[in-house]
Order: C-alpha cells, then sequence, then structure tokens
C-alpha cells in the first residue's frame, strides 16, 4: 500500500488581500466621483436662417475688462437689470459674444446670472 504521510491540513484562504483590494477600490471611486449637484447651461447656438428680430438690440460683450450691453459698460448685477427694460418677455433672444481673452468662468458667470434672472433665449455667437 502507498503511504504518502500524514495528511495536511486544509488552510483556509486568507481575506486580507481581498480586504486591501475593496479598499482601494473604495478610495479610487471616492476620488472619482462628483459630489454635489450636477448645473449645466442650456445653449441655443445662432443660425444663419435670417429671422426677423423684434426690439431693440440686445447684445453682451463678454471682455476681459468687464461686461458690456449695446456698447455701454455694466456690472454683473445691473445686467438682468438692463436687459429686462429691453425685452418684451425672458424668452426673447440675447446674444452673448465673448471677446478676444476673456476668460471662460467670466462667460459662465455672466450666462448663470442672466439665466438665474429668468432669461431663457440666451444664445452664443461669435
Amino acid at each position: 500500500m502507498f503511504a504518502f504521510g500524514t495528511p495536511r491540513r486544509i488552510r483556509r484562504p486568507s481575506l486580507t488581500p481581498m480586504i486591501d483590494v475593496v479598499f482601494l477600490l473604495l478610495v479610487f471611486f471616492m476620488i472619482a466621483a462628483r459630489f454635489g449637484p450636477f448645473s449645466g447651461l442650456e445653449l441655443i447656438p445662432a443660425t444663419a436662417a435670417p429671422t426677423e428680430w423684434q426690439g431693440p438690440p440686445r447684445l453682451v460683450e463678454v471682455a476681459p475688462g468687464g461686461l458690456r450691453l449695446n456698447g455701454v459698460a455694466m456690472d454683473l448685477p445691473a445686467l438682468a437689470a438692463a436687459l429686462g427694460r429691453l425685452t418684451g418677455s425672458p424668452a426673447d433672444p440675447v446674444l452673448i459674444r465673448p471677446r478676444d481673452g476673456v476668460a471662460l468662468q467670466a462667460l459662465v458667470d455672466a450666462m448663470e446670472e442672466l439665466a438665474g434672472a429668468g432669461f431663457s433665449g440666451l444664445v452664443l455667437v461669435e
């Protein structure tokens, strides 16, 4: 008969490596996740098709030196009030034109301020 010696005790697998992997995955997903609400701005692209413009001109220029409404310099809080006097309804188009060298954050701040004031017809032009 064959005698191979005493049988070995069955070893249970260690859970330590699995716990390490789960911890690393947890840290990865915590770092990669976005916390807080997602916000976005709805943009309506300008079209080349001619449409009839209604009302006075409403061109907001975002420049490195500040904002201009129809060529008149003004600060961000006064912009919504001035546009309110120029529009018949909040859905009227308002053209927003970034100038060369302007920071993207300045453009987004102006658009968020106008969207927060109820203007829904924001049109970004080049």
